[in-house]
């Protein structure tokens, strides 16, 4: 059974950085297209950022240019780098495969605010 454990968020200043971690068991992450996704209160889970095993990473137009996705297959684990935070980045931050092929996990708190 696959299990994703995110983890690295918290509460960060508008303006701040933060690398959240998603490190995978169960099943390697080598040969999978990889994704980050978030979750405001109130609505949709939504595609962040995504990764392919060749390290080519796409972007939303939210987050472009700020936040940047990486992959270490070795660790079986994927970062998202956030920089440039705004308050309206405050979310649950959760990874997946892309498309979504797995169960969630419990996802990282992320909150901007001054």
């Amino acid at each position: 059974q696959v299990q994703l454990v995110e983890s690295g968020g918290g509460l960060v200043q508008p303006g701040g950085s933060l690398r959240v971690s998603c490190a995978t068991s169960g099943s390697r992450i080598s040969s999978k297209n990889m994704g980050w996704y978030r979750q405001a209160p109130g609505k949709q889970r939504e595609l962040v950022a995504r990764i392919n095993p060749g390290g080519y990473a796409v972007y939303s137009d939210y987050v472009k240019g700020r936040f940047a996705i990486s992959r270490d297959n070795a660790k079986n684990t994927v970062y998202l780098q956030m920089n440039s935070l705004k308050p309206e980045d405050s979310a649950v931050y959760y990874c997946n495969t892309f498309p979504i092929n797995w169960d969630w996990g419990q996802g990282t708190q992320v909150t901007v605010s001054s």
